[in-house]
């Protein structure tokens, strides 16, 4: 049995943020039984904890919980200074947690639904690079995976501020692309489009009906789709970069267009 102490050889640690639900979730699942050490991070840290309990049996491998909320910043630093030596050779970051709250009207959105969705979006993703990126500049090697979505790449009705959050991660990935080569670092964008996850519950404030309603009439992507995609990405050969990916179900073609059946149950 191998050591839990070590990493398999050639696997390395992936950090996960909003690892406690969604596609975060299924990342750690799919990146567990890859062999890699991870860490998981997010505000729930309950889910946290039962995520690595099953994922150390099953896999035989390392998970470190970290309960950390990524719009804050300085808790964000604070928890990459307080790593062990033992975990800090992240290999991939994959900067999942996000959200969308509320589907408004501009004039009558909530400046709160806004400043979340900066906060976290963003501000977020950009703290979390910023601050595991020495660690990654020190190896000499890293992929960084920021996850957008098709509404960073057209603007929709209602949309507003999501949109202009995804359109941000967008040009960021870009940015730090471009700014990375120096340092031998990947960084992938991955832009997926409607997930049957716990995005539309939350965007809806909790609202299972409403939540559904997104999904009926087709089949939608599920979480384990975009890990399975994300993974590939992380797999290819050192000289390879996929720089940005969109992926949709069969049924959506963009932001704008999903060909809805009044008889195909979406979860068929």
């Amino acid at each position: 049995m191998q050591n839990m102490t070590q990493a398999r050889e050639g696997t390395g640690i992936v950090w996960i943020t909003g690892a406690s639900s969604g596609f975060g979730k299924a990342c750690a699942e799919k990146f567990a039984s890859c062999g890699h050490d991870l860490i998981v991070s997010g505000r729930r840290t309950e889910r946290l904890e039962e995520l690595k309990s099953k994922l150390e049996s099953r896999d035989k491998i390392r998970v470190l919980v970290i309960t950390l909320d990524v719009r804050r910043r300085q808790e964000v630093f604070s928890a990459i200074d307080r790593l062990p030596d033992s975990w800090k050779a992240i290999r991939i970051l994959i900067n999942n947690a996000g959200l969308a709250a509320g589907r408004d009207f501009f004039e009558e959105a909530r400046l709160e639904d806004w400043e979340e969705m900066i906060d976290t979006n963003v501000k977020g993703l950009l703290y979390m690079s910023r601050a595991v990126l020495p660690l990654m500049i020190r190896q000499g090697r890293g992929h960084i995976i920021d996850l957008g979505s098709v509404a960073g790449k057209e603007v929709y009705e209602k949309g507003n501020v999501y949109c202009a959050s995804k359109h941000a991660v967008d040009a960021i990935s870009q940015a730090m692309r471009i700014d990375l080569l120096r340092h031998g670092i990947k960084v992938t964008a991955i832009h997926p489009g409607a997930a049957e996850t716990e995005f539309s519950l939350v965007r809806f404030k909790g609202d299972a009906g409403q939540a559904a309603q997104v999904y009926s009439g087709y089949t939608p992507l599920r979480a384990e789709d975009v890990a399975e995609t994300i993974y590939y990405c992380t797999s290819l050969p050192d000289h390879v970069c996929i720089n940005d990916l969109v992926i949709t179900c069969l049924a959506q073609a963009n932001s704008f267009y999903i060909h809805k059946s009044a008889t195909k149950d979406a979860k068929a």
